[in-house]
């Protein structure tokens, strides 16, 4: 239910700061807070991370896939799959931000995108990239240094047992 509740907000914190963007940024079109470095800047993304697949309408290929990630990842906290809090924490923040990329894309057909840095040339994005990117991080350090394989802790007890004979 802690999970359910965080990612709601997190979501809602995302929404916020592109609703801003949307009524607010938009006719001003970037603010910069350091001047050639980092600035706020409207842009609407009609493709996937960092625009890819802009050059068609994909928006409904998106949604739907946010959906069913976010159902899996529920799915996977409810079975209890991760082991420990960074393995859900990641999965939490990756819902977070697909569902509230997908909201953008039913509400507006594109991703409202605003934060820009320009020193070194890194694509537009937004909170709910930082959750997925974030999260996707997360998931791969929790299975590469928490996880635990059922079958890897069969396979020890086995040769324990082996070795003991």
């Amino acid at each position: 239910m802690l999970y359910i509740v965080l990612a709601v907000l997190m979501i809602a914190l995302d929404q916020a700061v592109k609703y801003w963007a949307f009524t607010s940024l938009q006719a001003q079109q970037t603010i910069p807070l350091i001047e050639n470095v980092f600035h706020l800047t409207y842009v609407e993304n009609r493709g996937a991370a960092f625009s890819m697949f802009a050059q068609f309408d994909s928006r409904w290929i998106f949604v739907t896939l946010a959906v069913v990630i976010s159902v899996i990842i529920g799915v996977a906290l409810c079975k209890g799959w991760m082991q420990n809090a960074l393995g859900r924490w990641s999965l939490v923040l990756v819902a977070a931000g697909a569902l509230g990329n997908a909201i953008d894309r039913v509400i507006h057909g594109f991703v409202v995108d605003l934060f820009d840095f320009r020193l070194i040339h890194f694509p537009v994005f937004n909170v709910a990239d930082i959750f997925i990117c974030v999260g996707g991080l997360l998931f791969v350090l929790y299975f590469l240094f928490f996880h635990k394989d059922d079958d890897n802790k069969d396979n020890s007890q086995i040769v324990e047992r082996d070795n003991h004979e």
